[in-house]
């Protein structure tokens, strides 16, 4: 039986993580770059949060693929009831938060550009759509910082004070003999 995840598994984890600290990084940052530079970081953001819809996506096929290891020691079950649902809500934000993105700037109508290429637009822009998008887009980033630090703090709270694996299991470095 595995104790740790599969290096496929870890290697998207840890990319991903890379990604949505690129994207954050972009938006909150690109106040102290010159004007000049806003199309280069909005790019970089665009291209970043893509890139994390594709990778999300696949995590979760692999993830269905291969179970989680287990915990040992194995915790109560309603410590994995909150880790389940935490997980739950992170998939379906750094799922719906590139969508949400994706769509806000198509209906907004103008050029935009991610991975170096001109990405499509609405033919017919919709402020007011564009506008709930983005909203929406921006109320989930923002909460994303909340519940990015409730997973690190799961996972710091299980390595440190209740001392399992759970930590372990997600971490790069020499692959576990079977």
């Amino acid at each position: 039986m595995r104790t740790k995840y599969t290096s496929l598994q870890i290697s998207i984890h840890w990319l991903v993580f890379l990604l949505v600290v690129g994207a954050y990084c972009a938006m909150e940052l690109r106040g102290f770059a010159p004007r000049s530079y806003r199309p280069l970081i909005n790019s970089i953001h665009f291209t970043c949060g893509i890139s994390v819809l594709v990778l999300m996506v696949a995590r979760l096929l692999v993830r269905i693929r291969y179970r989680a290891p287990a915990i040992v020691p194995r915790p109560h079950p309603a410590v994995t009831g909150i880790s389940h649902l935490v997980h739950t809500i992170v998939y379906l934000m750094f799922i719906a938060l590139p969508v949400l993105g994706f769509l806000a700037m198509y209906y907004r109508g103008t050029d935009w550009v991610a991975f170096g290429l001109q990405m499509p637009v609405a033919a017919v822009p919709d402020e007011d759509l564009e506008f709930s998008l983005k909203s929406w887009h921006e109320l989930i980033a923002n909460t994303g910082y909340f519940v990015i630090g409730l997973h690190a703090f799961g996972a710091l709270f299980h390595h440190y004070v209740w001392k399992d694996n759970t930590l372990l299991r997600m971490m790069p470095g020499k692959r576990e003999q079977e």
